[in-house]
């Protein structure tokens, strides 16, 4: 399966493991699985560090590479695909990184790992 971390399922991994469902435990220590974090979540978490809303042990540019190396997991860029999909999908949320993440798991069958409610309304795979 190949899993998309939604931005604070990938902080949560991180930082907090006891905040993930067993469920995305389980997925996410399974080593047939695919691991990816968005692009749009690497921004998101760049944005919150330097407003100061996110502390991190160490910036961002050297903390990511190591956090997706101990996890295995793998960098998903942004595609004009998933970017146009976010303008054509319903106004459930407004936050445009969930958008993203929402459009993104869409065009690439990837399969959301997140506890927000609304992602299923998108007709998408969620895994919580």
């Amino acid at each position: 399966m190949k899993l998309l971390l939604d931005t604070c399922a990938f902080i949560w991994l991180t930082a907090s493991p006891d905040n993930l469902s067993a469920a995305a435990k389980r997925a996410i220590n399974d080593s047939r699985n695919e691991l990816w974090l968005s692009h749009a979540s690497i921004w998101e978490i760049h944005l919150k560090h330097f407003a100061g809303k996110l502390t991190l042990p160490e910036r961002p540019r050297l903390w990511f590479p190591r956090q997706m190396a101990v996890w295995g997991i793998r960098d998903r860029p942004l595609d004009l695909e998933s970017l146009h999909l976010t303008s054509d999908l319903p106004p459930l949320h407004k936050d445009p990184f969930d958008r993203l993440l929402a459009a993104q798991a869409n065009t690439h069958g990837l399969t959301l790992v997140s506890p927000d409610e609304f992602f299923p309304q998108y007709g998408i795979k969620v895994l919580w």
